[in-house]
Protein backbone atom coordinates (compact mmCIF):
# COMPACT_ATOMS: atom_id res chain seq x y z
CA UNK A 1 0.00 0.00 0.00
CA UNK A 2 2.87 2.41 0.72
CA UNK A 3 4.06 2.08 -2.90
CA UNK A 4 0.75 3.58 -3.99
CA UNK A 5 1.73 6.92 -2.43
CA UNK A 6 5.55 6.93 -2.29
CA UNK A 7 7.34 6.53 -5.64
CA UNK A 8 10.90 6.27 -4.34
CA UNK A 9 11.78 2.81 -2.96
CA UNK A 10 14.09 4.30 -0.32
CA UNK A 11 11.14 6.29 1.10
CA UNK A 12 9.11 3.10 1.45
CA UNK A 13 12.08 1.29 3.00
CA UNK A 14 12.59 4.14 5.48
CA UNK A 15 8.98 3.96 6.66
CA UNK A 16 8.95 0.17 6.97
CA UNK A 17 12.26 0.10 8.84
CA UNK A 18 10.99 2.55 11.48
CA UNK A 19 10.16 0.92 14.80
CA UNK A 20 6.48 1.88 14.35
CA UNK A 21 6.59 1.22 10.60
CA UNK A 22 4.05 -1.63 10.75
CA UNK A 23 1.60 0.61 12.63
CA UNK A 24 2.07 3.41 10.10
CA UNK A 25 1.46 1.05 7.17
CA UNK A 26 -1.70 -0.27 8.80
CA UNK A 27 -2.87 3.33 9.24
CA UNK A 28 -2.15 4.11 5.58
CA UNK A 29 -4.28 1.12 4.55
CA UNK A 30 -7.10 2.46 6.73
CA UNK A 31 -6.81 5.94 5.20
CA UNK A 32 -7.08 4.41 1.73
CA UNK A 33 -10.19 2.42 2.67
CA UNK A 34 -11.79 5.55 4.11
CA UNK A 35 -11.22 7.49 0.90
CA UNK A 36 -8.67 10.03 2.15
CA UNK A 37 -6.85 11.99 -0.54
CA UNK A 38 -3.24 11.15 -1.39
CA UNK A 39 -2.09 14.56 -0.16
CA UNK A 40 -3.49 13.71 3.28
CA UNK A 41 -1.49 10.48 3.39
CA UNK A 42 1.67 12.26 2.25
CA UNK A 43 1.21 14.88 4.97
CA UNK A 44 0.42 12.50 7.82
CA UNK A 45 3.04 9.78 7.33
CA UNK A 46 6.03 12.13 7.96
CA UNK A 47 4.23 13.43 11.06
CA UNK A 48 3.82 9.89 12.38
CA UNK A 49 7.48 9.17 11.68
CA UNK A 50 8.38 12.19 13.82
CA UNK A 51 6.02 10.95 16.53
CA UNK A 52 7.85 7.62 16.57
CA UNK A 53 11.21 9.39 16.90
CA UNK A 54 9.84 11.61 19.69
CA UNK A 55 8.50 8.62 21.62
CA UNK A 56 11.76 6.66 21.24
CA UNK A 57 13.76 9.65 22.53
CA UNK A 58 11.53 9.66 25.62
CA UNK A 59 12.23 6.04 26.44
CA UNK A 60 9.25 4.34 24.80
CA UNK A 61 10.03 0.95 23.28
CA UNK A 62 6.62 -0.68 22.72
CA UNK A 63 3.50 0.36 20.84
CA UNK A 64 1.41 -0.11 24.00
CA UNK A 65 3.38 2.71 25.69
CA UNK A 66 2.74 5.23 22.90
CA UNK A 67 -0.47 6.79 24.35
CA UNK A 68 1.58 8.35 27.15
CA UNK A 69 3.46 10.44 24.57
CA UNK A 70 0.53 11.91 22.62
CA UNK A 71 0.09 15.12 24.59
CA UNK A 72 3.82 15.70 24.89
CA UNK A 73 4.22 15.31 21.14
CA UNK A 74 1.32 17.71 20.50
CA UNK A 75 3.07 20.35 22.63
CA UNK A 76 6.36 19.64 20.85
CA UNK A 77 4.61 20.07 17.50
CA UNK A 78 3.09 23.35 18.67
CA UNK A 79 6.53 24.69 19.64
CA UNK A 80 7.89 23.94 16.17
CA UNK A 81 4.88 24.90 14.03
CA UNK A 82 2.82 27.31 16.11
CA UNK A 83 5.09 30.35 16.34
CA UNK A 84 2.73 32.47 14.27
CA UNK A 85 -0.41 31.58 16.23
CA UNK A 86 -1.94 34.64 17.89
CA UNK A 87 -4.96 33.08 19.63
CA UNK A 88 -5.67 30.08 21.85
CA UNK A 89 -7.96 28.74 19.14
CA UNK A 90 -5.18 28.82 16.55
CA UNK A 91 -2.74 27.10 18.92
CA UNK A 92 -5.33 24.43 19.74
CA UNK A 93 -5.78 23.79 16.01
CA UNK A 94 -2.05 23.21 15.54
CA UNK A 95 -2.00 20.75 18.45
CA UNK A 96 -5.00 18.92 17.02
CA UNK A 97 -3.24 18.61 13.66
CA UNK A 98 -0.61 16.53 15.45
CA UNK A 99 -2.88 14.75 17.89
CA UNK A 100 -5.59 13.58 15.47
CA UNK A 101 -3.54 11.32 13.12
CA UNK A 102 -1.60 9.88 16.06
CA UNK A 103 -4.78 8.99 17.92
CA UNK A 104 -6.33 7.52 14.77
CA UNK A 105 -3.30 5.27 14.29
CA UNK A 106 -3.25 4.19 17.94
CA UNK A 107 -6.96 3.32 17.80
CA UNK A 108 -6.14 0.88 14.99
CA UNK A 109 -3.18 -0.86 16.61
CA UNK A 110 -4.01 -0.81 20.35
CA UNK A 111 -7.18 -2.71 21.38
CA UNK A 112 -9.46 -0.60 23.56
CA UNK A 113 -7.54 2.63 22.99
CA UNK A 114 -9.57 5.78 23.59
CA UNK A 115 -8.68 9.33 22.63
CA UNK A 116 -8.54 10.82 26.11
CA UNK A 117 -7.65 14.28 24.90
CA UNK A 118 -10.67 14.50 22.63
CA UNK A 119 -13.12 13.13 25.19
CA UNK A 120 -12.15 15.94 27.55
CA UNK A 121 -12.67 18.52 24.83
CA UNK A 122 -16.15 17.17 24.17
CA UNK A 123 -17.41 17.97 27.66
CA UNK A 124 -17.77 21.69 28.42
CA UNK A 125 -16.96 22.83 31.96
CA UNK A 126 -15.08 19.54 32.40
CA UNK A 127 -12.79 20.94 35.11
CA UNK A 128 -15.36 23.07 36.94
CA UNK A 129 -18.23 20.53 36.90
CA UNK A 130 -16.66 17.16 36.02
CA UNK A 131 -19.59 15.00 37.11
CA UNK A 132 -22.43 16.77 35.32
CA UNK A 133 -22.73 14.49 32.29
CA UNK A 134 -22.53 11.38 34.48
CA UNK A 135 -25.34 12.94 36.51
CA UNK A 136 -27.44 13.31 33.35
CA UNK A 137 -26.88 9.67 32.41
CA UNK A 138 -27.07 7.97 35.79
CA UNK A 139 -29.48 10.07 37.85
CA UNK A 140 -31.71 11.63 35.20
CA UNK A 141 -31.50 8.68 32.83
CA UNK A 142 -31.12 10.80 29.69
CA UNK A 143 -30.35 9.26 26.31
CA UNK A 144 -27.16 10.09 24.44
CA UNK A 145 -29.20 12.11 21.92
CA UNK A 146 -30.42 14.35 24.75
CA UNK A 147 -26.93 14.62 26.21
CA UNK A 148 -25.65 15.85 22.84
CA UNK A 149 -28.10 18.77 23.11
CA UNK A 150 -26.92 19.57 26.64
CA UNK A 151 -23.32 19.46 25.46
CA UNK A 152 -24.03 21.91 22.62
CA UNK A 153 -25.85 24.33 24.94
CA UNK A 154 -23.13 24.28 27.59
CA UNK A 155 -20.40 24.60 25.00
CA UNK A 156 -22.07 27.79 23.76
CA UNK A 157 -22.22 29.10 27.34
CA UNK A 158 -18.59 28.11 27.96
CA UNK A 159 -17.50 29.98 24.85
CA UNK A 160 -19.49 33.07 25.86
CA UNK A 161 -18.13 33.29 29.41
CA UNK A 162 -14.64 32.90 27.96
CA UNK A 163 -15.25 35.77 25.55
CA UNK A 164 -16.34 38.11 28.35
CA UNK A 165 -13.42 37.10 30.58
CA UNK A 166 -15.37 35.37 33.35
CA UNK A 167 -12.87 33.23 35.22
CA UNK A 168 -14.82 30.95 37.55
CA UNK A 169 -18.34 29.54 37.57
CA UNK A 170 -18.80 31.18 40.96
CA UNK A 171 -18.92 34.47 39.05
CA UNK A 172 -22.06 33.48 37.14
CA UNK A 173 -24.88 35.96 37.66
CA UNK A 174 -28.33 36.73 36.23
CA UNK A 175 -26.75 39.58 34.25
CA UNK A 176 -24.24 37.25 32.58
CA UNK A 177 -26.94 34.68 31.78
CA UNK A 178 -29.15 37.40 30.34
CA UNK A 179 -26.27 38.61 28.18
CA UNK A 180 -25.70 35.08 26.95
CA UNK A 181 -29.27 34.73 25.74
CA UNK A 182 -29.28 38.22 24.23
CA UNK A 183 -26.08 37.75 22.22
CA UNK A 184 -26.19 34.03 21.38
CA UNK A 185 -29.84 33.35 20.59
CA UNK A 186 -30.54 35.58 17.59
CA UNK A 187 -30.73 32.65 15.19
CA UNK A 188 -32.81 30.44 17.49
CA UNK A 189 -36.56 29.97 17.45
CA UNK A 190 -38.63 30.57 20.58
CA UNK A 191 -38.93 26.83 21.06
CA UNK A 192 -35.14 26.40 20.88
CA UNK A 193 -34.63 29.24 23.36
CA UNK A 194 -37.14 27.66 25.73
CA UNK A 195 -35.35 24.31 25.47
CA UNK A 196 -32.01 26.01 26.08
CA UNK A 197 -33.42 27.66 29.21
CA UNK A 198 -34.60 24.29 30.48
CA UNK A 199 -31.20 22.68 29.99
CA UNK A 200 -29.40 25.55 31.69
CA UNK A 201 -31.78 25.34 34.67
CA UNK A 202 -30.78 21.70 35.11
CA UNK A 203 -27.09 22.66 34.93
CA UNK A 204 -27.46 25.56 37.36
CA UNK A 205 -29.43 23.43 39.80
CA UNK A 206 -26.65 20.82 39.68
CA UNK A 207 -23.98 23.46 40.32
CA UNK A 208 -25.86 24.60 43.42
CA UNK A 209 -26.42 21.05 44.65
CA UNK A 210 -22.71 20.29 44.36
CA UNK A 211 -21.82 23.59 46.12
CA UNK A 212 -19.98 24.84 43.04
CA UNK A 213 -22.02 28.06 43.17
CA UNK A 214 -23.60 29.75 46.15
CA UNK A 215 -27.22 29.83 44.93
CA UNK A 216 -29.45 28.27 42.32
CA UNK A 217 -29.66 30.74 39.43
CA UNK A 218 -32.15 28.61 37.49
CA UNK A 219 -35.25 30.51 38.66
CA UNK A 220 -33.76 33.75 37.27
CA UNK A 221 -34.06 32.45 33.69
CA UNK A 222 -37.22 33.60 31.92
CA UNK A 223 -38.37 31.30 29.13
CA UNK A 224 -40.26 32.87 26.22
CA UNK A 225 -43.99 32.25 26.11
CA UNK A 226 -45.01 30.04 23.23
CA UNK A 227 -48.61 30.09 22.07
CA UNK A 228 -50.04 27.24 20.07
CA UNK A 229 -50.27 27.99 16.33
CA UNK A 230 -48.63 31.38 16.87
CA UNK A 231 -46.04 31.01 14.11
CA UNK A 232 -46.11 30.98 10.34
CA UNK A 233 -44.44 28.08 8.47
CA UNK A 234 -41.28 29.27 6.74
CA UNK A 235 -41.97 27.95 3.24
CA UNK A 236 -40.72 29.27 -0.10
CA UNK A 237 -42.41 29.56 -3.50
CA UNK A 238 -42.20 26.88 -6.15
CA UNK A 239 -40.29 29.26 -8.41
CA UNK A 240 -37.72 29.62 -5.63
CA UNK A 241 -37.56 25.82 -5.39
CA UNK A 242 -36.72 25.64 -9.09
CA UNK A 243 -34.07 28.34 -8.67
CA UNK A 244 -32.53 26.44 -5.78
CA UNK A 245 -32.40 23.17 -7.76
CA UNK A 246 -30.84 24.94 -10.74
CA UNK A 247 -27.94 25.94 -8.48
CA UNK A 248 -26.86 22.32 -7.94
CA UNK A 249 -23.87 21.19 -10.03
CA UNK A 250 -25.03 17.69 -10.92
CA UNK A 251 -21.75 16.85 -12.69
CA UNK A 252 -20.00 16.17 -9.38
CA UNK A 253 -20.61 13.29 -6.93
CA UNK A 254 -21.58 15.78 -4.23
CA UNK A 255 -23.95 17.56 -6.59
CA UNK A 256 -25.65 14.31 -7.59
CA UNK A 257 -26.14 13.48 -3.92
CA UNK A 258 -27.41 16.93 -2.99
CA UNK A 259 -29.86 17.06 -5.90
CA UNK A 260 -31.42 13.77 -4.80
CA UNK A 261 -31.60 14.97 -1.19
CA UNK A 262 -33.30 18.25 -2.11
CA UNK A 263 -35.86 16.44 -4.27
CA UNK A 264 -36.69 14.03 -1.43
CA UNK A 265 -37.17 16.90 1.00
CA UNK A 266 -39.41 19.00 -1.22
CA UNK A 267 -41.33 16.18 -2.94
CA UNK A 268 -42.24 14.08 0.08
CA UNK A 269 -41.81 16.62 2.88
CA UNK A 270 -39.36 14.35 4.68
CA UNK A 271 -37.51 15.41 7.80
CA UNK A 272 -33.74 15.70 7.62
CA UNK A 273 -33.22 12.68 9.87
CA UNK A 274 -35.60 10.62 7.72
CA UNK A 275 -33.53 11.34 4.61
CA UNK A 276 -30.30 10.52 6.46
CA UNK A 277 -31.79 7.21 7.66
CA UNK A 278 -32.80 5.98 4.19
CA UNK A 279 -31.06 2.81 3.03
CA UNK A 280 -30.80 1.08 -0.33
CA UNK A 281 -33.26 -1.49 1.05
CA UNK A 282 -35.95 1.19 1.36
CA UNK A 283 -36.32 1.54 -2.42
CA UNK A 284 -38.30 -1.08 -4.33
CA UNK A 285 -37.23 -0.37 -7.90
CA UNK A 286 -39.46 -3.05 -9.41
CA UNK A 287 -42.64 -1.77 -7.77
CA UNK A 288 -41.45 1.86 -7.84
CA UNK A 289 -42.00 2.37 -4.12
CA UNK A 290 -40.13 4.39 -1.51
CA UNK A 291 -40.38 3.30 2.11
CA UNK A 292 -39.60 5.75 4.92
CA UNK A 293 -39.14 3.69 8.10
CA UNK A 294 -37.63 6.16 10.58
CA UNK A 295 -40.70 8.26 11.34
CA UNK A 296 -42.06 9.55 14.61
CA UNK A 297 -43.96 7.12 16.86
CA UNK A 298 -42.03 4.24 15.23
CA UNK A 299 -44.25 3.98 12.16
CA UNK A 300 -43.33 3.91 8.49
CA UNK A 301 -44.77 5.37 5.29
CA UNK A 302 -44.65 4.04 1.73
CA UNK A 303 -44.77 6.41 -1.25
CA UNK A 304 -44.92 5.95 -5.00
CA UNK A 305 -41.41 6.62 -6.25
CA UNK A 306 -41.56 9.77 -8.37
CA UNK A 307 -39.70 9.30 -11.69
CA UNK A 308 -37.62 12.46 -11.22
CA UNK A 309 -36.70 11.47 -7.66
CA UNK A 310 -35.93 7.91 -8.71
CA UNK A 311 -33.70 9.08 -11.56
CA UNK A 312 -31.79 11.42 -9.24
CA UNK A 313 -31.21 8.69 -6.64
CA UNK A 314 -30.17 6.19 -9.31
CA UNK A 315 -27.73 8.69 -10.83
CA UNK A 316 -26.12 9.18 -7.42
CA UNK A 317 -25.99 5.45 -6.65
CA UNK A 318 -24.34 4.67 -9.98
CA UNK A 319 -22.04 7.66 -10.40
CA UNK A 320 -21.62 9.43 -7.04
CA UNK A 321 -21.97 7.12 -4.05
CA UNK A 322 -18.74 5.65 -2.63
CA UNK A 323 -18.09 1.94 -3.13
CA UNK A 324 -19.12 0.54 0.25
CA UNK A 325 -20.96 -2.42 1.72
CA UNK A 326 -22.87 -0.19 4.14
CA UNK A 327 -26.59 0.21 3.48
CA UNK A 328 -27.33 3.95 3.95
CA UNK A 329 -27.96 5.74 0.66
CA UNK A 330 -26.24 9.05 1.33
CA UNK A 331 -22.59 9.43 2.33
CA UNK A 332 -20.24 12.30 3.02
CA UNK A 333 -18.04 13.38 0.14
CA UNK A 334 -15.06 14.05 2.43
CA UNK A 335 -13.06 11.33 4.14
CA UNK A 336 -13.60 9.43 6.28
CA UNK A 337 -16.39 7.74 4.33
CA UNK A 338 -19.38 7.91 6.68
CA UNK A 339 -23.16 8.10 6.23
CA UNK A 340 -24.66 11.57 6.31
CA UNK A 341 -26.31 12.81 9.48
CA UNK A 342 -29.52 14.80 9.83
CA UNK A 343 -27.43 17.93 10.44
CA UNK A 344 -25.52 17.23 7.24
CA UNK A 345 -28.76 16.96 5.27
CA UNK A 346 -30.05 20.22 6.73
CA UNK A 347 -26.77 22.02 6.04
CA UNK A 348 -26.94 21.07 2.36
CA UNK A 349 -30.45 22.50 2.10
CA UNK A 350 -29.29 25.67 3.86
CA UNK A 351 -26.30 25.93 1.51
CA UNK A 352 -28.39 25.90 -1.66
CA UNK A 353 -31.02 28.25 -0.25
CA UNK A 354 -28.26 30.76 0.50
CA UNK A 355 -26.62 30.13 -2.86
CA UNK A 356 -29.88 30.90 -4.66
CA UNK A 357 -30.29 34.11 -2.66
CA UNK A 358 -33.62 33.01 -1.19
CA UNK A 359 -34.44 34.99 1.97
CA UNK A 360 -35.84 32.69 4.63
CA UNK A 361 -35.60 32.59 8.41
CA UNK A 362 -33.46 29.71 9.73
CA UNK A 363 -32.99 27.94 6.37
CA UNK A 364 -32.60 24.19 6.40
CA UNK A 365 -34.30 20.90 5.61
CA UNK A 366 -37.48 21.97 7.40
CA UNK A 367 -37.81 24.90 4.99
CA UNK A 368 -38.37 22.42 2.17
CA UNK A 369 -40.63 20.25 4.33
CA UNK A 370 -42.80 23.30 5.03
CA UNK A 371 -42.78 24.13 1.33
CA UNK A 372 -44.08 20.67 0.46
CA UNK A 373 -46.89 20.93 3.00
CA UNK A 374 -47.84 24.45 1.94
CA UNK A 375 -48.07 23.32 -1.69
CA UNK A 376 -50.49 20.58 -0.66
CA UNK A 377 -52.54 23.09 1.35
CA UNK A 378 -52.70 25.43 -1.65
CA UNK A 379 -53.90 22.48 -3.76
CA UNK A 380 -56.87 22.04 -1.35
CA UNK A 381 -55.90 18.66 0.07
CA UNK A 382 -57.51 17.90 3.42
CA UNK A 383 -55.41 18.44 6.55
CA UNK A 384 -55.87 14.74 7.40
CA UNK A 385 -54.44 13.68 4.02
CA UNK A 386 -51.57 16.16 4.35
CA UNK A 387 -50.72 15.00 7.87
CA UNK A 388 -50.65 11.38 6.76
CA UNK A 389 -48.50 12.25 3.74
CA UNK A 390 -45.75 14.02 5.69
CA UNK A 391 -45.92 11.80 8.77
CA UNK A 392 -47.44 14.19 11.31
CA UNK A 393 -48.07 12.30 14.55
CA UNK A 394 -50.82 14.69 15.64
CA UNK A 395 -53.45 16.61 13.61
CA UNK A 396 -52.42 19.72 15.56
CA UNK A 397 -49.09 19.68 13.71
CA UNK A 398 -50.90 20.24 10.42
CA UNK A 399 -53.40 22.84 11.62
CA UNK A 400 -50.86 25.66 11.57
CA UNK A 401 -50.84 25.50 7.75
CA UNK A 402 -54.56 26.33 7.68
CA UNK A 403 -54.02 29.71 9.36
CA UNK A 404 -53.38 31.62 6.16
CA UNK A 405 -53.76 31.16 2.43
CA UNK A 406 -50.16 31.96 1.59
CA UNK A 407 -50.64 32.25 -2.17
CA UNK A 408 -53.64 34.55 -1.70
CA UNK A 409 -51.64 36.78 0.59
CA UNK A 410 -48.86 36.97 -1.98
CA UNK A 411 -51.41 38.15 -4.57
CA UNK A 412 -52.66 40.86 -2.21
CA UNK A 413 -49.08 41.95 -1.51
CA UNK A 414 -48.39 42.27 -5.24
CA UNK A 415 -51.55 44.32 -5.87
CA UNK A 416 -53.54 41.56 -7.56
CA UNK A 417 -56.08 41.60 -4.78
CA UNK A 418 -57.19 45.19 -5.41
CA UNK A 419 -59.99 44.03 -7.67
CA UNK A 420 -61.98 42.84 -4.66
CA UNK A 421 -62.10 46.34 -3.17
Amino acid sequence: MLERYFVRPDSVDCIRSAWIGASIEKYVEWLARQGYAARTVLRRVPLLMKFGEFARQHGVSTVEELPSQVEGFALHWLEKHGQGCQTDQARAKVKEEARNPVNQMLALVIPGFQDQGRSRANDPFQDAAPGFFDYLRQERGLSEKSIVLYRATLRALEKYVGEIGMGELQSLSPVILSGFFTEKSDSLSKTSIKNRCGMLRVFLRYLHREHIVGRDLGPTLDSPRIYRLSGIPRSITWDEVRRMLEGVDRRTPGGKRDYAILLLLVTYGLRGREVAALTVDDIDWRRERLRVPERKADHSTAYPLSPIVGEAILDYLQHGRPQTSERPIFFRTLAPCKPMTCNGVSSRASHYLHKAGIPVSRPGSHTLRHTCVQRLVDADFSLKAIGDYVGHHSPASTQIYAKVAVEALREVNSGLGEEVL
